[in-house]
């Protein structure tokens, strides 16, 4: 699977988790250089609190576009530190 957004790939690998109809992404599938941490928290009632990044590309950011759950909750083990994708990132099979 492969994520992209504003005509780059920012995260590739094999195997995703989905969830919730999303695709999580292993840490080591995201293409570092395109993420920036944001300061944006939210928190799931199952999953626990989703730390997000900006996407940056080609000079253009997308703010918030992917988040993760560095603590995630017992239930939500298998996606801590997975990161997930909206705000028009695309995942494509690849």
């Amino acid at each position: 699977m492969k994520a992209i957004w504003n005509g780059a790939v920012i995260a590739e690998c094999e195997n995703t988790i989905i969830l919730e109809g999303n695709h999580y992404f292993p840490p080591s599938a995201i293409r570092s250089e395109y993420f920036k941490p944001s300061d944006t928290r939210t928190v799931c009632g199952w999953k626990g609190t989703a730390c997000y990044y900006d996407i940056e590309v080609e000079g253009s950011t997308n703010r918030d576009a992917a988040w993760y759950y560095p603590t995630a909750s017992e239930t939500a083990s298998n996606i801590q530190n997975y990161v997930a994708f909206w705000r028009g990132v695309t995942i494509e099979e690849g």
